[in-house]
């Protein structure tokens, strides 16, 4: 079916959010035929969570590539593609096995509209599933954002709900630089939605108010959104009313939701499953700070994971926040 044949019909699915994932990638490569697909296993195994599963029968090796297992020649060769037109969709196993692209990623990706001052650009979308949750072994789990988002040039997305995550894709793909879009493996699985069939875009650098609240603005993302939803509804029933503000894009990060939620309340919690020490939690109460002083009646709390490597198994539901630690950190905020 055509896009413009699924735009008439206005068709939907229900989808899971690594389904919205592979469905996103199948309506660019159809859309763009600059959009290729590559990294370990993406071919005819389909990925090692079935993102990629069928795209390599629908469009064939040459825009699904196998890739060996050397994370620095996949993003350089994705780098090389991109300068010269095409639009490479690496991935990236999981993100703890991000760093031995690092360099390529900061020193080039991310420099190269600035380095050749505007003769080259890098439209290129660095996948990797990243976040615990999973009971998987070390450098399966890390939350890492904020290692990318300090970096000019690179755009970082992170999608909580299956409809953002086809838009969010499809918006990254089109979008002229380079974007780091990490997908929260531990709901990869854990719900579906309703997911148009048409292609559709939701814009890049653009937070999403989840819960509508006057006493407390909580800003979250990716696989913390759903806990955090959770400890709202829960302290709805003591009179604690929440704003949930999912933020979706942390490079652009949306100051202008950040600040408007903020003066709405006067209070604020973050959630984020990324250690505490240079998380992006400080960075959001900073500009808080800088933007919205005079309305700030309490100080922010932090729930975050811990300032320790990931750890296995029997501790992973501790490390992550959950609903009732998450309830304790907004709680204090509201009866400061």
């Amino acid at each position: 079916m055509s896009t413009t044949e699924q735009q008439e019909t206005g068709e939907t699915q229900s989808l899971t959010l690594v389904q919205a994932v592979r469905d996103g990638l199948y309506g660019e490569m159809n859309r763009d035929d600059d959009v290729v697909v590559m990294g370990e296993d993406v071919g005819e195994n389909g990925g090692v969570f079935r993102a990629t599963q069928g795209l390599h029968d629908e469009f064939g090796g040459d825009r699904v590539i196998d890739t060996p297992l050397a994370e620095s020649g996949i993003i350089g060769t994705a780098i090389g593609m991109a300068a010269y037109g095409m639009k490479p969709v690496p991935e990236i196993q999981f993100q703890g096995f991000i760093y031995p692209g690092f360099d390529q990623i900061v020193s080039h990706a991310a420099r190269l509209r600035n380095r050749s001052r505007g003769r080259f650009n890098c439209p290129m979308v660095i996948r990797a599933p990243y976040g615990g949750g999973i009971r998987a072994p070390e450098h399966h789990s890390e939350s890492k954002e904020a290692f990318f988002v300090h970096e000019a040039g690179l755009k970082v997305v992170i999608p909580s709900t299956p409809y953002d995550t086809k838009g969010l894709l499809a918006a990254s793909i089109r979008d002229p630089d380079p974007v780091l879009f990490l997908e929260p493996k531990l709901i990869y699985r854990a719900f579906r939605e309703d997911v148009p069939d048409e292609s559709y875009t939701v814009p890049l650098g653009e937070a999403a108010v989840r819960r509508e609240g006057s006493d407390v603005s909580v800003f979250t993302w990716g696989a913390m959104t759903r806990p955090t939803m959770e400890a709202a509804e829960s302290l709805a029933e003591e009179g604690i009313d929440c704003e949930i503000v999912d933020l979706r894009t942390l490079s652009p990060l949306d100051d202008e939701a950040i600040v408007e939620s903020f003066k709405k309340t006067g209070r604020a919690a973050v959630v984020h499953e990324a250690p505490k020490t240079g998380g992006l939690a400080g960075e959001i109460t900073a500009t808080i700070q800088e933007e919205a002083l005079v309305y700030q009646e309490a100080p922010i709390t932090r729930v975050t994971g811990f300032d320790t490597p990931f750890p296995l198994y029997a501790l992973e539901d501790y490390y992550l926040p959950e609903a009732a630690r998450i309830e304790d950190g907004i709680r204090e905020a509201a009866e400061f």
